[in-house]
Order: C-alpha cells, then structure tokens, then sequence
C-alpha cells in the first residue's frame, strides 16, 4: 500500500530517554512518501534534561519533516473540523499519554490530535514506551486494544530481569504497522520477544 500521498500526524510524548531512537523511524514514516506534520506535548516541548534539550528536539523533528511543530491545543485542534489527517502516529507513547487515551483526556497537543483523528474516523497508531505497561497501564493497554481505530505497533518487555512492568514499541516495525492500520487491519503480533534495534 504504503504512504504516499497521506497526510499522518506524529506525536512525539514525554518519554525522553526514547526521543533520540523515534528519529529514525519519523524519517522512515517521511521516506515511504508520507506528508507528516509533527505534533509535540507539552513536555517535549517544554523540557530540558540529561537526553538532550527541548529546542534541539523540536528543530531536530522540523528538519526531517520541513514543518514546525504543533505544540499547543490550540494549535493542534483545527485537525478534527478540517479533516487535515488520514492517520494520526504516537511514538513515543508515555504510560502518561496512554492513560489519558484510554479515559478519554485532552488536554495537551497530542491527545486533542488523537481526539481529532478518532472523531474523524481514522486510525491512532500507539508505540508504547512506559516503565508501568503491565502494571498500573495494563488496564489502559486492555481498553485502547479494544477500542475501534486504535492499532498498537507490536510491543515487548524491554528489560524484563530488571524493569519487569515496562514496555516499548518496536519501532522498526513503525511504517508497517501504519500501511496495516489504514487497512484496518493491526499488525501481529502484538506481543513480541525484545531485540533492541537502532
């Protein structure tokens, strides 16, 4: 199928210690032919820490993608009137984000451009990346895999000896997932063994 001539959203969320490895598969998501316009929270852009600073991630995402970011409700709203998406990406997805998600919460700039696709019918497409995935998040996982137009990138326990409850998308099977997600179809399977990649 692939992306050409889709417009997808792609939301990058608070998860920092993953932001560095989500570059390769947003320039992926931009190589299968795809127009993406970045969506960040509040929290990528408006942090500073150990992986890097805030600005240096947003000029990072305008220059694979050629658009500013969306970083604000207000800025990210205008997608559900005006239809702008075909699908919506969410990668990082925090437990934080996650939770939100599954109980219906917007109030940042991803979640009202996932509120935005959903109510337009279209798929969301979540890699996950929470250190509480099959703990206090399990129950959202549980919701948002039953819930209409929601697809899940494959996930596995990442650090399982260590970080029994946490999770992370594998993010090599990004593209993959969305072609599967705009058939409506998810990618399986959705759990799979950890290897690191990239």
């Amino acid at each position: 199928m692939g992306l050409e001539g889709k417009r997808i959203g792609f939301g990058l969320t608070g998860s920092h210690c993953t932001l560095d490895r989500v570059l390769k598969p947003l320039e992926a998501v931009v190589a299968a032919g795809a127009e993406v316009i970045p969506v960040v929270s509040m929290s990528v852009s408006g942090s500073d820490t150990r992986f890097g600073q805030a600005e240096q991630w947003l000029a990072r995402v305008q220059e694979i993608t050629g658009r500013k970011p969306l970083a604000s409700v207000v800025e990210a709203e205008p997608i559900g009137p005006k239809r702008i998406l075909d699908a919506m990406i969410i990668a990082p997805c925090t437990g934080n984000t996650l939770a939100k998600l599954a109980q219906g919460i917007t109030d940042g700039p991803v979640t009202m451009a996932a509120k935005a696709t959903l109510r337009n019918g279209r798929p969301v497409i979540i890699s996950p990346s929470t250190n509480d995935g099959l703990g206090l998040n399990a129950k959202n996982i549980g919701l948002l895999l039953a819930t209409r137009n929601i697809y899940f990138v494959p996930f596995g326990q990442d650090n399982a000896v260590e970080k029994p409850t946490s999770i992370d998308g594998h993010l090599e099977l990004l593209v993959e997932a969305v072609e599967a997600a705009l058939r409506g179809t998810q990618l399986q399977p959705v759990l799979r063994e950890w290897r690191r990649s990239g």
